[in-house]
């Protein structure tokens, strides 16, 4: 028999709880067993004047407002509270019933402007301590990458910087603007400053952009350290402070970092010689730009001379950025057959410049010609491990694009973002572990309190082995 809907006749009161109503599947109901939220009020009381002014929003209430809309890709304030007026999860996760009225957007964009980027920054490495307290990461080995994140503007947005303009007022650096051409032209970001023009491909034009730096746990792929910086910063400034502070949170010694070759330079694998981490970063093959190339010069590291091609000495001279310069006698270069093919046009003598940590450099690529099987299975895996970070925050938490801009509010941003694919990585193992807890309770009331999850919480975590 055809069925018949009545919808003009609906119930308005009901008795039970609005957990009854969410499946215990929904990602906002795993990410509630494991999260903590109670030393929030005391992080923040400093903020708030003491029996001044009309109540605020429940300090928790807010920040789980925030990491609900982050969880389900709706990062915009105004989008989200529209959103919780009509989602029965999202008003369950934040504690609030269905007559309750909910706060005003603007409430969570002066809640953010009072906090600053630091606080949320310690909500994010909440969940690093507790992930590693429960196991679910170990901080040994760690795949370490960085995305781009276009910036909150429009291409109107865009001006150009006439660098002429402004050394024309200088002569003496009109003069050196005569020696070297380029950089005559920048654009800029006029709505948003902090955005630098940056790419990731030759092939593809400058976007303003940021920069997010993500250190990933191998092991379960927990966000262990972020930092964001302008588009322009290059990866290979920020890898060694961010393995450092990854070290400093997790109390683990890292054993092994992986990069891609974006990272391949002489400083990079100098420092993780000098922290004792194994690198397994594709070094880059020494460009041929010269018919004599760098790599026929040999380094002598014990008595910091480089010899060229036909024996002779270059001696170490004037440091320069990120290196030093090498130059020979003029006497030696006068009679050598190769001066014509090695001497730049108008030279007498033969000027190279070292990188620092240019040993380190050459033992990497002798390194990266032995590479076993493991580290090929490693250097694949964080292909997939730390770049897949990235894809799954761009594509389901909103991090492909910048929401606000600054680069404080682009931090919270990232600081957020890190802090709701923790948790879901907490929770996915929680479950794990509640499912085999729950195989082996024999008594029906163990069974009820496991699944309520709360009782148990984050010690249940800790706890087990």
């Amino acid at each position: 028999m055809l069925g018949r809907k009545e919808r003009d006749r609906l119930e308005l009161y009901m008795c039970g709880s609005l957990r009854d109503l969410v499946p215990d599947d929904h990602v906002l109901v795993k990410v509630d067993r494991v999260l903590d939220l109670s030393w929030l009020h005391e992080e923040v009381a400093e903020l708030y004047a003491a029996g001044f002014g009309r109540p605020g929003i429940d300090p928790e209430v807010a920040v789980r407002l925030m990491l609900a809309g982050f969880l389900l890709g709706i990062v915009h304030d105004r989008r989200l509270m529209r959103e919780a007026q009509v989602n029965i999860a999202i008003r369950w996760f934040i504690g609030f019933g269905l007559h309750e009225a909910l706060p005003d957007h603007s409430s969570l964009t002066r809640i953010r402007q009072r906090w600053g980027a630091e606080r949320f920054r310690t909500i994010f490495e909440r969940t690093v301590k507790v992930c590693v307290a429960a196991k679910v990461a170990k901080g040994e080995v760690v795949d370490v990458d960085a995305s781009l994140i276009r910036a909150d503007v429009s291409w109107e947005s865009l001006a150009v910087r006439h660098i002429d303009a402004v050394t024309d007022a200088n002569e003496a650096a009109e003069s050196e603007r005569k020696s070297r051409k380029t950089g005559k032209y920048k654009k800029v970001c006029v709505t948003d400053p902090d955005a630098s023009m940056a790419t990731n491909g030759r092939n593809r034009s400058l976007e303003p952009a940021y920069k997010q730096h993500a250190v990933v746990d191998d092991a379960c792929g927990v966000i262990l350290d972020v930092k964001v910086t302008t588009g322009e910063t290059n990866e290979g400034q920020v890898i060694l402070s961010c393995l450092d502070a990854v070290a400093a949170m997790t109390g683990t010694t890292i054993k092994t970092a992986t990069a891609d070759a974006g990272y391949a330079y002489a400083k990079v694998f100098a420092g993780m010689e000098q922290r004792a981490i194994e690198a397994v970063i594709p070094a880059k093959a020494e460009p041929i730009r010269s018919p004599v190339p760098m790599r026929r010069f040999r380094y002598d590291a014990k008595h910091d001379t480089l010899k060229c091609p036909r024996g002779k000495m270059l001696k170490a001279g004037r440091a320069v950025k990120y290196g030093r310069f090498f130059t020979s006698r003029a006497a030696d270069c006068w009679h050598c057959d190769l001066a014509r093919l090695c001497l730049s046009n108008g030279r007498v003598n033969k000027a190279v410049v070292l990188g620092d940590g240019y040993p380190a450099l050459l033992r990497a690529r002798r390194r990266r010609e032995r590479w076993s099987d493991e580290d090929r299975a490693l250097y694949q895996r964080h292909r997939w491990r730390s770049e897949g970070y990235h894809g799954e925050a761009k594509t389901w938490h909103g991090l492909s694009r910048a929401i606000r801009r600054g680069l404080i509010n682009m931090k919270i941003q990232a600081y957020l973002t890190v802090a709701a694919v923790n948790l879901k990585r907490l929770a996915s193992a929680f479950l794990s572990i509640l499912l085999f807890v729950y195989s082996q309770e024999a008594t029906s009331s163990a069974r009820h309190r496991l699944r309520q999850g709360k009782v148990f919480g984050i010690g249940l975590l800790v706890a087990s082995p």
